[in-house]
């Protein structure tokens, strides 16, 4: 049995590349065996991609978050361009849009938004998507420009409806869900995981945020915990957990490209 952890940032939990890599090692004592590491910032991608480039466990995506629409960079596409020629680069992103904290400005959030979606499309990539109060936006946005290597709704965070409707538009999405899938009065992602498709589920730790229900006490997520999401998500599909590793192990490596 093993685990693939779609979406965590690696540069967030330590900056130290020793205990990055202890991150990692950890991770596969745990069956762990394969993670997206996600640039906390693009400025900082290159360091996280130099300490982790030797682990071949490893893949990365790049990309402007929402957080970063205010100061993205002079050259910010020409920067992820460049870097999506790098080896394990499998995806754009995270991008999306984020309208609860109004990160830069609404019209700006959306112009680097598309771009990045057209940089997915030109290199033949999926996007990873973050959306906070942006739903029908991103909607409305995908429905137009989703790249043909399809998008992944990380952490998320809308309800079955919105899940539903994606699918009945014939868009090319996976539901990624993280820890907080766990608590209890997520009800909205319980209603989702009971009407999409297991096959177009991912799970993610989002690490160093969204702890599982069962770690709450520790102070950051690890890639390691990964399991008690997978475990949490087995009993509500009333799946063995053997079963539900090997259709999310096929289900990630199909969206990221990569050989099972």
């Amino acid at each position: 049995m093993q685990f693939f952890d779609t979406h965590a940032h690696i540069g967030l939990i330590y900056e130290d590349p020793i205990e990055q890599q202890r991150v990692i090692f950890q991770a596969k004592l745990k069956n762990v065996t394969r993670i997206v590491s996600i640039n906390n910032s693009l400025h900082d991608f290159k360091k996280v991609y130099e300490n982790l480039k030797s682990l071949q466990n490893v893949y990365h995506a790049v990309g402007v978050a929402p957080v970063e629409v205010a100061s993205p960079g002079k050259n910010w596409a020409k920067t992820i361009e460049e870097s999506l020629s790098l080896p394990r680069v499998v995806a754009v992103g995270e991008t999306g849009l984020d309208y609860y904290k109004q990160f830069g400005d609404k019209r700006t959030q959306i112009e680097i938004f598309i771009t990045q979606l057209d940089l997915a499309q030109k290199y033949n990539l999926p996007v990873i998507i973050h959306n906070r109060n942006a739903g029908k936006d991103i909607f409305d946005i995908l429905k137009e420009r989703i790249p043909s290597k399809g998008a992944i709704l990380h952490c998320y965070g809308e309800d079955g409806a919105y899940a539903r409707k994606c699918l009945e538009a014939g868009l090319d999405v996976y539901f990624s869900f993280a820890g907080n899938l766990t608590y209890k009065n997520a009800k909205n992602l319980h209603e989702t995981v009971l009407n999409v498709p297991v096959e177009r589920m991912l799970i993610e730790t989002e690490s160093p945020f969204m702890i599982p229900a069962q770690v709450r006490d520790k102070k950051r997520t690890m890639p390691a915990y990964l399991p008690y999401t997978a475990q949490f998500l087995a009993e509500m599909l009333d799946m063995p957990l053997e079963d539900l590793s090997t259709q999310l192990w096929k289900n990630s490596c199909k969206v990221f490209n990569l050989p099972e």
